[in-house]
């Protein structure tokens, strides 16, 4: 196409080509690449430190996280990915020290002494694997661990439940539509990690984080 910018990738290979975004998709060489995770498992963890940063990073320690490269992704569960134990994919990323990691993440952060924060990471799995599932992250301040968990994961499950075309009413109580989520047949798991603290009384960054991570 006249006008069209083509960047040239090193090798053999003429075929193998990026496109200038601008111009129209014709096909390039990332679409060889299938980054479609097949596994997840659900982290925690708190970090307190005197600097922002460093909070962050211990509670990515306390995660199990602390070595890998994050990649921050939004709310689909790919169709058949396999919930994991925790321990399984933390020992996973030990050996793969520097990888790149997609996650989806809760964090919620504050250096004013004793207040609650909460991170929390809900997850919806349809019956039938040929379909995706969701993943919702929700943080806040003064919230109890079990309110947090219940509005993540029925935050999950309002959004599959659309997908899959079941009828229910947004205003009734968690519990109840979990009951009708069940019963439907059509969603075979929801659950939620939520991770709560107290931020430091002498006034430290405290650190709360709730993630799903993804193993290709």
């Amino acid at each position: 196409m006249k006008g069209e910018k083509i960047f040239m990738i090193p090798g053999n290979n003429p075929n193998k080509y990026l496109q200038d975004p601008i111009s129209p998709y014709e096909g390039n060489m990332s679409d060889n690449i299938n980054l479609t995770p097949r596994f997840v498992f659900l982290t925690k963890g708190v970090g307190v430190h005197e600097s922002r940063l460093r909070s962050f990073e211990l509670s990515l320690r306390v995660a199990g996280l602390a070595s890998s490269n994050l990649l921050y992704v939004s709310s689909i569960l790919p169709p058949a990915c396999k919930i994991i134990k925790r321990e399984d994919g933390i020992d996973y990323l030990k050996k793969v020290p520097g990888s790149m990691r997609f996650v989806v993440m809760a964090r919620c952060e504050s250096n004013e002494p004793h207040r609650l924060l909460a991170a929390s990471i809900g997850l919806a799995k349809p019956s039938d694997p040929k379909y995706h599932g969701y993943l919702s992250e929700y943080h806040d301040f003064g919230v109890t661990e079990k309110k947090a968990g219940d509005h993540a994961e029925d935050l999950s499950a309002e959004m599959l439940a659309e997908t899959l075309g079941i009828e229910f009413d947004p205003n009734t109580a968690y519990n109840e539509k979990e009951k009708l989520f069940k019963t439907s047949g059509k969603i075979i798991l929801t659950r939620n990690i939520t991770q709560t603290a107290i931020a430091d009384k002498q006034g430290k960054w405290t650190t709360a984080i709730a993630v799903a991570a993804f193993i290709l």
